[in-house]
């Protein structure tokens, strides 16, 4: 099983509703987050950066500017991740912003893997 946590609005490469850290800005820049839900971010993102490799690749395309159309999902497995995301949900749901947690077992065409997620590039039929 795979795990995407997304809100509603739109990723501009993907065409696929954001994941929460392409979120995160938008957010910030609304300019409505407290100190407080600030320094948690700031400590779940540095949590991250420790603990995750950044994907290498979100296309199946060999061409050097190719649209990057791979989005992310953790594997069930990635139970610590998860729990942080949990966590950065919260803070979009304090302030209004709806965050949906999608499953799959079909996440698409896998471009990047590592043990605790994959970059794929969506089925017709993947929930995105």
């Amino acid at each position: 099983m795979y795990i995407r946590f997304v809100i509603r609005s739109k990723d501009k490469d993907s065409g696929r509703r954001q994941g929460l850290f392409q979120a995160f800005s938008e957010l910030e820049q609304a300019n409505i987050l407290e100190e407080k839900e600030l320094n948690e971010w700031n400590e779940i993102y540095n949590w991250f950066r420790k603990n995750l490799n950044k994907p290498r690749k979100f296309s199946t395309s060999s061409k050097p500017h190719s649209k990057n159309v791979a989005i992310s999902w953790f594997k069930d497995l990635a139970k610590e991740h998860i729990k942080k995301m949990y966590e950065l949900r919260q803070i979009f749901e304090n302030n209004g912003i709806t965050v949906d947690v999608l499953r799959t077992t079909r996440p698409g065409y896998i471009v990047y893997e590592d043990k605790y997620q994959v970059a794929a590039e969506p089925f017709s039929d993947t929930p995105t």
